[in-house]
């Protein structure tokens, strides 16, 4: 199935700690698994190791959510600083500024969405095992996903 062909969701469940079609990424470091992939809606489950992140950044064209499903992630929402335990709900509307952080001494599981899915998982597939974050965030930009300076993660 190609990416114009995914206009339906494709009931069935896809088991924890895999991804879709069996597929994941591993993006600086931390691994992230398709959950469900349509033009609608992408959902991808990430496990963060104590000390990732992913820094502060905007989706243009995306809602996007994150439901913690083990740990704590800290959060830098719009300029300030949350924390989101297993079982909170996120919600980041588009064009709003965020980054998310494992601050704390355990892994942090949680499912993340956006809707629609734009461009994420071709995002997602050019960003499969690169090591230099400054061509991250060049390929981020091309894919609707733009990178705020370092300033804004402090």
């Amino acid at each position: 199935m190609t990416a114009l062909e995914k206009t339906a969701l494709e009931k069935g469940i896809t088991a924890n700690g895999t991804g879709y079609g069996g597929k994941s990424w591993n993006i600086l470091g931390q691994v992230y698994f398709p959950k469900a992939v349509t033009d609608s809606t992408f959902a991808f489950e990430t496990n963060s190791e104590p000390g990732q992140f992913v820094p502060v950044h905007i989706h243009p064209t995306q809602d996007e959510f994150i439901l913690v499903q083990e740990g704590t992630l800290d959060l830098k929402l719009d300029g300030q600083w949350v924390k989101a335990h297993a079982g909170d709900l996120v919600r980041m509307p588009r064009g709003i500024p965020h980054g998310y952080f494992n601050k704390s001494d355990k892994p942090c599981r949680a499912l993340f969405w956006v809707s629609p899915m734009q461009k994420l998982e071709a995002l997602f597939n050019q960003l499969h095992n690169l090591t230099d974050p400054a061509e991250v965030v060049r390929i981020s930009a091309q894919h609707e996903v733009d990178f705020l300076p370092p300033e804004a993660n402090e």
